[in-house]
């Protein structure tokens, strides 16, 4: 059980204002000495698209407490790291901040300068998005949709995700009391009846932004409890009323963790089945606009071991983990916390400052203030990875030390993330691919090491092997071999009886000179077949296959491409074909 504490500790601290902005200089340590290193495989198949990278995806909070908040150094922070949504005014504070007036009930503290329009232009400097949360505590949806029309319609921000309300549920309906919520019931069913007030009153407003509905997270406090008044738990409560109104669900996750190693395994432990039992929930009462509802975690961290290196491992495989299981926006609590400096301990040789900011607050027992904290740079390896637009795809690791996640970009390269989590240990990674063959040379590899203070980049390993450091992240980058054409093979399945598969290809034609008139040809190791083809005329003798042009596709000049799809049927196996041919000539994949 993760509560009864703010899942923000924004009520506790308000962050230093007055210490120096000066970002310390990104130097990357030398890895420290490991035991002889571990053998792992990890397949790539590059085909398998999980899902594309959202330009919503890799967000923080930045609270209306944070006295930095607008200050110089926060676009370059923001940017830096890759992120690009940001949340705000931030956790509970969003139930008692008036956004009219800058100024906070319930004793509550706002730093000067965070008001809306200067925290809009920190947002828009850095180059991101804002998602707002508005006050459900102490507001009122006519507050809200006036936000909305300042906004939107007004200042022309086009502002386009909002919530109503934080951690609604921690309002005492449950026996325990953090959020502030000043409506005499308390309960999930006047929640979710002042949400479709909230919502027709914001549309009204801009009919064209998406509003998210507080649940909590499966598995976690007050998940399954039936509150006084209801007569269901608060996510059936809440889904049950709104949920064919709403344009995304709202979920928190902070796992709670016995160790560091714990907490490493929670990203692949947890997060599927969040994000499943939530895509349920929608599916569920969210009638036939479930499939436009979406998922946003906006706040997510871990409870311990919050500034040192396990948690710089934690964070990438948190963010990507949760995109790669439908996640459209996950949002860190947060850019900067501020702590407790009787709490700070020692973790793996590290300083911990029990600090939820990914940079320093500057506090007492602090360093200076915005020192990137192991979480800045793990979020940084994301971008490293894959930016906005590119497509996550299945990566498979055979050791639970080693965590493992693939992108292909739109320009045909396959990046692969490899995380270990194994503190002493180095590992050799064996890598193999499906649907994609890299070139031979070297390829590019960016590296944060243990208790780094920067990402180091070099030209080291090859495709297919790797070592990467304990306690260490690396990002490999590849380029596809060099042939007279390249394929891109795309792939969505729904596995059943029979199991069905959907494909979409893309045949680029690097060398041929121009083609008039083509022919793909390739074989299935499984048992596909193909029912239903478009822009292409398609032939099946067992498990080979034809592809043909149609009349208004067979020009493809040198540099350019074709495209064309299928559905298919099958039993036992949906393998991935291994080679291509076009006009005769074997084809790269990737």
């Amino acid at each position: 059980m993760r509560w009864p504490v703010s899942s923000c500790h924004d009520r506790v601290i308000a962050v230093a204002a007055a210490l120096s902005l000066a970002l310390t200089g990104a130097i990357a340590s030398v890895a420290p000495p490991a035991a002889a290193a571990n053998s792992v495989s990890v397949s790539v198949d590059a085909a398998l698209q999980l899902a594309t990278v959202p330009a919503t995806g890799v967000g923080v909070n930045i609270p209306v407490y944070d006295a930095n908040m607008n200050s110089a150094a926060t676009p370059g922070l923001l940017s830096t790291a890759g992120i690009n949504t940001v949340r705000y005014p931030g956790g509970s504070h969003s139930d008692v901040y008036h956004w009219q007036t800058g100024t906070a009930e319930d004793g509550a503290y706002v730093a000067p300068n965070t008001g809306f329009d200067a925290f809009m232009a920190t947002v828009r400097a850095a180059g991101a998005q804002p998602i707002i949360t508005a006050n459900y505590g102490s507001g009122t949806p006519q507050e809200a949709a006036a936000w909305v029309q300042y906004a939107n319609v007004t200042k022309g921000y086009g502002i386009k995700y909002w919530e109503v309300g934080n951690e609604v549920y921690g309002n005492g309906e449950y026996g325990a009391k953090w959020e502030y919520d000043t409506h005499s019931s308390k309960s999930a069913t006047t929640y979710a009846n002042n949400l479709l007030q909230y919502i027709a009153a914001m549309k009204a407003a801009d009919p064209g932004i998406k509003i998210g509905a507080v649940l909590a997270a499966p598995g976690y406090w007050p998940d399954g409890i039936v509150g006084p008044g209801d007569t269901m738990d608060w996510n059936h409560t809440v889904m049950s009323i709104a949920g064919s109104k709403i344009d995304f669900a709202i979920v928190h996750a902070y796992p709670t963790s016995t160790s560091p190693a714990d907490l490493l395994t929670k990203p692949q432990a947890q997060n599927a089945n969040i994000a499943g039992t939530v895509r349920s929930l929608i599916n569920q009462y969210a009638g036939s606009n479930a499939p436009n509802v979406g998922i946003a975690v906006t706040e997510a961290n871990a409870q311990a071991y919050l500034d040192t290196s396990p948690n710089g491992l934690f964070t990438p495989d948190n963010y990507l983990t949760w995109l790669e299981n439908g996640a459209f926006n996950v949002d860190w609590w947060d850019l900067r916390n501020g702590t407790d400096c009787s709490k700070v301990t020692t973790v793996e040789g590290a300083t911990d400052y029990n600090d939820g900011g990914m940079v320093s607050s500057g506090a007492s027992c602090e360093p200076s203030v915005n020192t990137p904290f192991p979480a800045y740079y793990g979020t940084q390896m994301i971008s490293r990875l894959g930016t906005p637009g590119d497509t996550l795809v299945k990566a498979a690791s055979s050791s639970s030390l080693i965590s493992a996640h693939a992108v292909r970009r739109a320009t045909g390269d396959v990046d692969v993330m490899l995380i270990n989590k194994d503190p002493n240990n180095d590992a050799t990674v064996n890598l193999s691919y499906s649907g994609f063959t890299p070139s031979s040379a070297t390829p590019t590899v960016h590296s944060y090491l243990k208790n780094a203070h920067g990402i180091g980049t070099a030209q080291s390993g090859s495709p297919t092997t790797q070592t990467v450091p304990a306690y260490g992240i690396t990002v490999v980058q590849m380029h596809p071999t060099s042939a007279a054409c390249r394929v891109v093979y795309n792939k969505n399945e729904w596995p059943g009886a029979p199991g069905v598969a959907v494909g979409n290809i893309t045949v680029v034609n690097n060398g041929l000179g121009q083609v008039n008139g083509w022919n793909l040809g390739f074989t299935f190791p499984g048992d596909n077949s193909i029912t239903n083809s478009w822009n292409a005329s398609v032939s099946q003798s067992g498990r080979s296959v034809n592809a043909r042009n149609v009349s208004y596709n067979a020009t493809v000049p040198q540099g350019g491409s074709v495209q064309w799809g299928f559905k298919s049927t099958w039993s036992s196996s949906d393998a991935n074909p291994s080679a291509f041919w076009f006009n005769g000539a074997s084809c790269a994949i990737g």
